[in-house]
């Protein structure tokens, strides 16, 4: 649609992953089995992190809220894409797509600086064992948490304010949800500025969690190779494993993403990408989490012999 034509738009039309009809039917199958894969694993652990007397410590109370944050983000994303398979128009009306821009932000921001409060987590128990509880306490645990989602709410809605206060010329994104790249090609007025706010917010986003990863981590490695016993860095090393893992997987496609030069790839890499961390990253948290973790492993197996106790009396 031409830019200078300011007719009204009150709806949009999502393109998809993809136009090709032979894929239709497998990729709706595959990622329908990863949003629920992604729903089941999130909600249980949330759900475990909660019932589970011997997992009241800050580590789970940070990972309950990981797993929070994945299961916000991907259910603002899936259900609306998994149903686009099944019809014909791919419309997304406008609100809904404020709305989906809005709840993906706020999640998507506050998993960023929640896995730099679990990676400060790490370092406090670790660095200062004697201390932690002292140091991790509830009310700072709860501040920790509390500080991102406010931050990510007031950055999410100060751009989406932003954007959806703008005209729209034209009405076709190329994406299989609301974001903000393609939606600002589609503005007619001047769009420096929420480009502008967007890229200084990103980066600093960006940098500054992972700035407070490395140093955590770095200040872990010199407390660990400075350990005796090979047990007591084994040890050590083994309670950073899963988290170590899920920062590697976040934040290289994040850097891939953002980082990238953009004339060396295509859109569809970019959808891949997209479908990556917004689908396949959220299912993937709690295998990580569940497989490299004894007392996660522990609390499942306790928790399924609760209940198969239960529905054992019941059945006799």
């Amino acid at each position: 649609m031409d830019k200078h034509n300011l007719t009204v738009v009150n709806e949009f039309i999502l393109m998809g992953i993809t136009d090709i009809p032979e894929l239709q039917a497998p990729l709706f199958g595959f990622l329908l089995i990863v949003y629920m894969l992604s729903v089941v694993g999130n909600l249980g652990l949330i759900i475990l992190t909660k019932i589970d007397s011997r997992l009241q410590t800050p580590m789970y109370f940070f990972l309950r809220h990981l797993a929070f944050t994945d299961l916000g983000y991907s259910t603002a994303v899936g259900p609306k894409m998994l149903a686009n398979f099944v019809v014909d128009q791919h419309i997304i009306s406008y609100n809904w797509c404020a709305t989906q821009l809005t709840v993906f932000g706020i999640f998507i921001t506050s998993e960023i600086f929640i896995l730099s409060a679990m990676a400060y987590d790490r370092y406090v128990a670790i660095c200062n064992p004697l201390l932690y509880m002292i140091i991790m306490s509830q009310r700072a645990c709860q501040v920790l948490v509390a500080i991102p989602y406010l931050y990510s709410v007031f950055l999410t809605l100060l751009a989406v304010i932003k954007m959806f206060t703008s005209s729209f010329c034209g009405y076709n994104i190329k994406y299989f949800y609301c974001d903000t790249r393609p939606l600002i090609y589609l503005l007619c007025s001047y769009t420096e500025d929420i480009k502008l706010i967007i890229l200084i917010f990103s980066a600093f986003n960006l940098i500054s969690s992972l700035l407070i990863v490395l140093v955590s981590y770095i200040l872990i490695l010199v407390a660990v190779l400075k350990m005796n016993s090979a047990e007591g860095r084994y040890k050590a090393f083994s309670t950073c494993g899963s988290h170590l893992t899920v920062i590697t997987v976040f934040y290289g496609t994040l850097f891939f993403m953002y980082v990238h030069p953009k004339s060396s790839r295509s859109l569809d890499v970019d959808k891949m990408a997209s479908l990556f961390y917004t689908l396949i990253i959220p299912m993937l948290n709690p295998v990580i989490y569940s497989l490299r973790n004894k007392e996660v492993k522990n609390a499942l197996c306790r928790t399924w012999k609760i209940c198969a106790n239960y529905l054992f009396k019941i059945h006799c």
